[in-house]
Parts: C-alpha cells; structure tokens; sequence
C-alpha cells in the first residue's frame, strides 16, 4: 500500500510530546485558500492567551509569492481572521482559525471569494437561506492510485460499494471515521458520511448552516480532512473525475432552502426557484467548478448519476437531474431542493453565492450584479 514516509514515524513518541503542559499559552492554526481556488494553507502563532471570541484573534500576514497568491517583489498577504474553531489535532485550548486573504493594498485576493459571499448573504438575511452540502471525495495512495485499488487492475463493477460494509467493500473506514469525530471535536456543523458508488469514495454533509457559516464550515471541514489523511498517509483528491471510465465522479451536491420555502406550501417557491434556475443554467455551471465548467464537463454526462451539462432538468427524486425535489418534500408540498451540479472541488461561497444572486436577487445572465453601493 502506497502511503507517506512521515505515516509510518512512531506516533507513540508523538504523544510523549504532545502530553506536555502549554504553560498558559495557546497555539493558534490560521488556515486560508491559497491561489489555486482549491488548496487550503496553515501555519500557526502562540499566544499568550485563549481567545474567547474571533475578535481576540489578531490579523497575521504571509508570503504570498509562494501561495500563487503574490509576486515576490510585493509579497506580503493579510490574514483576516473570521471563523474560530477548536483543534482536534492539539487539542484544547488551542485553536483552528479560519482567514480571508487581503492583497497589500486591503483589497481581497481573487481566491477570496468569502468577500462577496458575505455580502450577498446580508442582503438575503431575511430569507434565512439554509444550505447543506454533500462533499464527495476519494481517497488515494501517495502514488495517485485509488487507495485500497488492485496495484495493477481495477476492483470489481460498482454495485456492492455504496454504503457497503466489509474489508472487500470500503477501503479507508479509520480515515472517514476519524475525520468525523475531529469535525464534530472542533464544532463543524458535519451532519453524516457515507461510502459512495465508486470504491475509495467517501462522502461526507455539513449542515443545515445559514447565509455565509456554510462555507466556513465546509472550508473547514476540508482542512481537516486533509490533516486527517496526512496522519494517515493518504491524499484525500476533490478531483470531480479521478478515474475515467464506468465510475462514478464526485460532486458536492447543495441542498438549500429560504424560509418561505421551509413553510406550508413552500413547494410553490421551491418552484419558484427552480424555474429560476433553469433560465441561468450557463452561469451556474461557470461557477460551479474552479474552471469555469471545465472540470465538471468531465463529470456531468449524463451518466452515472449526472445531468448533461449542457441541458437543465429537474425532476422529483430524479438523480440524474439537474435539480432534484426530495420525494418527502415532494409529498409534503414543502422542504428543500437539492441542486446536483456543483464539482467537488467548487468553492462553496461561489456556490451558495450563485444560488442567492439567481432565486432571491431575481439575477439574470451571465453578468452579477454590484451591490457595493447598496
């Protein structure tokens, strides 16, 4: 089995360390979305003190030029303290501290895409927009091959991996395992797991979180899943399409709702919405990968539980459409609806965004709308 050189260092001489009294002091993680719109970065500071709220944390900067963030010349980066969890790694009083990047001129990065997010989400306040995100991901040896995968072949078709249970099922258990209960450790709204359709996929869902905390915690929940596997010595890949061929890819399916929505009759403003939707259709498949469609062309099909990116559908318990009303919503005449195209590597704040600016901003095309003045 491929997995790092540093999984195999005796972690029992680890925690002869990590037992130590901190002597007051707290270790403080920032972590921040570096250039790429994908990977996430930390380093960390002591400090004299826990913070007891995100307002004791102070900024921090970083050299930009080695995040693709910055040229070397002009390197410097802000760290914008906004989300504070706990550190299921150090474990408490210390901390994991979500950032925004600022330019050195206090503009925001162009992976910073929180800043607009935030501002959308205010304006929407009132609808009480509710999202739930369903974040698939495989796991993968240091070498690139599906962990748990036949060295030289593939596993059988998919049909027994899918919430299966059994060593010649699931590959990865600890791992998924594990990555729950630090999640749940450090106060990430996670709400379940699953195994997925393709062997060494794994799901996981945060939620319901409201306006702009679902991105912090999906952005977290993705850090620490990365920790996680580097204990482990394996690379958890967000890849939309990590085999080719007759398996399933990944997405990071949204389930959302507003209040008007949630209430008796709401299905009227779910299709609302949906009708919305299917209007915006290309502007939506822009911002759901980091690629501007490109990743999740290789993905969405058709096939394998996926709508054609070129067509927009919606359908009642339909998972090969676009848009699918819960069959329990559809009974109920009220609830959520589940919006299926967003890849697994998309930026949840573009995501949640999109979705806010299209069924409660009433925006149309492929232009948004400035609202800095408002």
């Amino acid at each position: 089995m491929s997995v790092s050189h540093s999984s195999k260092l005796n972690k029992v001489v680890r925690d002869q360390y990590m037992r130590l009294p901190q002597g007051g002091m707290v270790l403080v993680t920032y972590v921040w979305i570096d250039g790429s719109g994908e990977g996430v970065r930390c380093k960390t500071r002591t400090m004299d003190r826990e913070p007891k709220s995100i307002k004791d944390v102070p900024e921090w900067n970083f050299d930009g030029s080695s995040t693709d963030q910055a040229e070397g010349s002009n390197s410097d980066m802000f760290l914008i303290p906004v989300r504070m969890f706990r550190d299921p790694f150090c474990l408490d009083p210390n901390k994991l501290v979500l950032c925004e990047v600022l330019k050195y001129n206090r503009k925001h990065a162009e992976t910073n895409l929180r800043h607009t997010c935030n501002k959308i989400m205010d304006l929407v306040k009132d609808s009480h927009p509710w999202f739930g995100m369903e974040q698939e991901y495989t796991l993968l040896g240091i070498n690139g091959h599906p962990y748990g995968w036949p060295d030289n072949g593939f596993p059988g078709p998919q049909g027994p991996y899918y919430c299966g249970v059994g060593a010649d099922k699931v590959y990865g258990r600890d791992i998924v395992e594990s990555h729950y209960k630090a999640c749940i450790y450090a106060g990430v709204k996670i709400c379940g797991t699953n195994a997925e359709v393709m062997p060494s996929q794994w799901e996981f869902q945060v939620g319901p979180c409201e306006g702009i905390e679902m991105g912090d915690h999906l952005w977290m929940a993705r850090f620490i899943l990365h920790r996680v596997c580097e204990d482990f010595g394996v690379v958890a890949t967000l890849d939309p399409k990590p085999m080719t061929g007759n398996w399933n890819g990944a997405g990071c399916h949204t389930n959302y709702s507003t209040e008007e929505m949630r209430k008796e009759g709401g299905l009227k403003c779910i299709e609302a919405a949906i009708e919305k939707l299917s209007k915006r259709h290309d502007y939506h498949i822009c911002v759901y990968d980091p690629r501007g469609g490109r990743d999740n062309s290789r993905r969405l099909t058709g096939h394998h539980e996926t709508s054609s990116i070129f067509e927009f559908s919606a359908g009642v318990a339909n998972r090969g459409a676009s848009i699918r009303i819960p069959r329990q919503v559809g009974q109920d005449g009220y609830g959520y609806f589940e919006d299926r195209r967003p890849a697994a590597n998309c930026d949840p704040y573009a995501v949640t965004e999109a979705i806010v600016r299209t069924t409660c901003l009433n925006e149309t095309g492929m232009e948004t709308k400035d609202y800095a003045d408002k």
